[in-house]
């Protein structure tokens, strides 16, 4: 039978540019005369076609440029839209798709270099160097391959709060073999410390228990507790991991002895620890875990009020509403009142916001000069469930609640917001400038505090509630896992969180391929969204392995040997630590030394291609001679 395909275009013929110009449904062609650019692009040299089209990203945008390389019109793109971190790969799929090398593509941003900064002619001139640029650079593009780099089927979660459990359980689903490091003896993280889980009121011990349960069970996952990783290398599909495990410490060590002797099976909780899931490491001890992705799941700490920030540290009846969880937990049954340490509790004042949405000039910084300017998300709502705990318990107890904005954002949130209202809480709402005072009581109050506020409901008045406990709702701070830091090479947020790529487009990728975030190492989340997070890792971790093999974009520095001297300056300026190294080999019957990149760890920055003296390093798909001729384009008139 003949063939009736459509011949690919052949890149080895004349460059025929298609250049796409997108409206970006105004946020381009509002500032930039799109027409106008589209005319004037036709003229520039090599470009064969030019287009327009509303949302280029949209499927009708991409089935133009697929149309035109199809009909042989084209056979290199360049698309000038917003910035290629959103939809570059969206249009390297579309020539893919079409039959062509997905890196015969050249990407101009005219919007976040272009329409968001400048307006009219100066924006509209400005766009078409970017495009004449492009254009210069794509005319001298070659095919290239992506690299395959085997990988090993292996997933090592570093953490076994919710999230690790979360996330090591899926990827075991999935097939893969899993590696589970907790640095304590229990399972479960933050989460062993809570009573029930806002806003649903499931027992926090039951989720930890029920993901302990199925960590335990599944023959594909190992668990290590009391661990540590303290040596890390290699990249994507094989990284090497070296991990110490020591025995507990002596009061952890006191409460696994005491379980052990229960001779209870599968795994047992203890409160504000966690799940036991086998027996701690009798004796310090290093091994080697190899592995083809590493997810971090190293979890978050509650901010810890510095001394005498409203009182805390100075006033016993002053605590954060971490410990008020546990001591409600704990508290004896229910009654008219709440009662803590045999003292009768009839009044709560809850505080929000304390560590969190922090503003400069207003609040402290911390010994290292930090500010939490974050919302950490989930204390309204904790709050408010604790408060709504406490009504429905102990409704003798009545409970004050201090806010600058109630966020009750979730699912079934807002309902604890009314529910509150129901109960009888009574809210007061500050300005940030000048929050709510704890003071001790001087009067016939019958409190041992009292806290004053400026209430904006009440158009300022200065209210003054007496109270037997201020509890601080504290917010959402990083782990301490600088350590981890410095040795993967993460990167870090301004809010000092471990920031991934893209929030929306890859969300939970780091930018060293292989390496994912599951839960609160990222950014305040509650245990639903935490859990997501795992699921959506694990989903991405079990993606990349699926085939035994990963691959990866080709943009990586590769030597010219018969130009190389081995002078090693690429060694010292590589930024992808490992990525070049010096090699000796027999040229012409004698020994020199010679630079070679190893692929999968470049990061294709070019430091080794500014530095060499003999111009023997490229980077693919960014050469000196297409950097040339973008300059070159730029300098000169693209419509003459």
């Amino acid at each position: 039978m003949e063939d009736q395909r459509t011949p690919l275009p052949d890149v080895a013929d004349e460059p025929r540019v298609g250049v796409y110009i997108c409206h970006c449904g105004g946020n381009i062609s509002d500032h930039v005369d799109v027409e106008a650019l589209c005319e004037k692009a036709e003229k520039i040299p090599g470009v064969a076609v030019a287009r327009r089209n509303v949302f280029m990203c949209s499927d009708p945008g991409q089935e133009l440029i697929m149309e035109d390389i199809r009909s042989g019109k084209v056979n290199r793109v360049v698309v000038a839209s917003c910035s290629p971190s959103l939809h570059e790969s969206t249009f390297r799929n579309a020539l893919e798709r079409a039959g062509a090398n997905p890196y015969v593509y050249e990407h101009a941003n005219i919007r976040e270099q272009v329409s968001w900064v400048h307006h009219g002619d100066p924006a509209t001139e400005k766009a078409l160097k970017l495009i004449s640029a492009a254009a210069a650079k794509a005319r001298l593009l070659t095919p290239l391959e992506p690299l395959r780099v085997d990988a090993r089927r292996r997933a090592t979660v570093i953490g076994a709060g919710i999230a690790g459990l979360r996330a090591a359980v899926d990827l075991a689903r999935r097939g893969l073999e899993v590696v589970l490091l907790e640095k304590t003896p229990f399972a479960g993280g933050r989460v062993a410390s809570l009573d029930r889980l806002a806003p649903t009121g499931e027992a926090a011990s039951e989720a930890i228990l029920s993901l302990a349960r199925q960590v335990m069970e599944h023959p594909g996952i190992s668990f290590h507790s009391c661990a540590r990783v303290v040596g890390f290398d290699g990249y994507v599909g094989n990284f090497s991991l070296e991990v110490e495990v020591e025995p507990p410490a002596p009061e952890d060590a006191a409460v696994l002895s005491a379980l052990k002797s229960e001779g209870e099976g599968g795994p047992r909780f203890v409160p504000s620890r966690g799940a036991v899931l086998g027996d701690p490491p009798a004796a310090q001890k290093r091994f080697r875990v190899d592995t083809g992705v590493v997810v971090l799941a190293t979890g978050f700490q509650p901010y810890e009020p510095r001394k005498g920030e409203y009182g805390y540290g100075e006033m016993p009846e002053v605590v954060t509403l971490p410990q008020f969880i546990e001591a409600l937990r704990d508290a004896d049954a229910d009654g008219s009142f709440l009662t803590l340490g045999g003292r009768p509790i009839r009044s709560v004042a809850m505080i929000h916001c304390v560590g969190s949405r922090q503003i400069p000039g207003v609040h402290e910084e911390d010994a290292s000069g930090h500010l939490n300017e974050y919302c950490s998300r989930t204390c309204c709502s904790a709050t408010l469930f604790a408060a709504n705990q406490v009504r429905t318990r102990y409704p003798g107890t009545r409970v004050f609640e201090f806010y600058r904005d109630i966020r009750a954002y979730g699912r079934g949130q807002e309902e604890l917001y009314q529910e509150a209202a129901h109960n009888r809480v009574l809210f007061f709402r500050f300005e940030p400038e000048d929050p709510p005072r704890v003071e001790r009581a001087d009067g016939p109050t019958g409190t041992p505090l009292v806290v004053r506020v400026k209430d904006t409901l009440t158009f300022g008045e200065e209210v003054q509630v007496p109270a037997d406990l201020v509890v601080l709702a504290v917010g959402m701070e990083p782990a301490g896992i600088q350590d981890l830091v410095k040795m993967m090479k993460l990167p870090v947020g301004a809010d000092r969180f471990l920031l991934e790529v893209h929030p929306k487009l890859r969300p939970v990728e780091l930018a060293t391929t292989g390496m994912l975030l599951a839960g609160t190492c990222q950014a305040p989340m509650d245990v639903t969204e935490a859990c997501n997070a795992a699921s959506a890792a694990a989903s991405k971790a079990s993606a990349l392995l699926a085939k035994g093999c990963v691959q990866l974009d080709p943009f990586v520095a590769e030597v010219d040997w018969d130009k190389c001297r081995g002078t090693g300056a690429c060694v010292e300026a590589c930024l992808g630590d490992g990525a070049i190294e010096r090699v000796d080999v027999v040229v012409d019957g004698e020994t020199v030394r010679r630079a070679q990149v190893v692929s999968a760890l470049c990061l294709g920055c070019g430091a080794c291609v500014a530095v060499c003296p003999t111009g023997a390093i490229q980077v693919k798909g960014s050469t000196l001679a297409q950097f040339e001729a973008m300059v070159d384009a730029i300098a000169s008139d693209p419509a003459a």
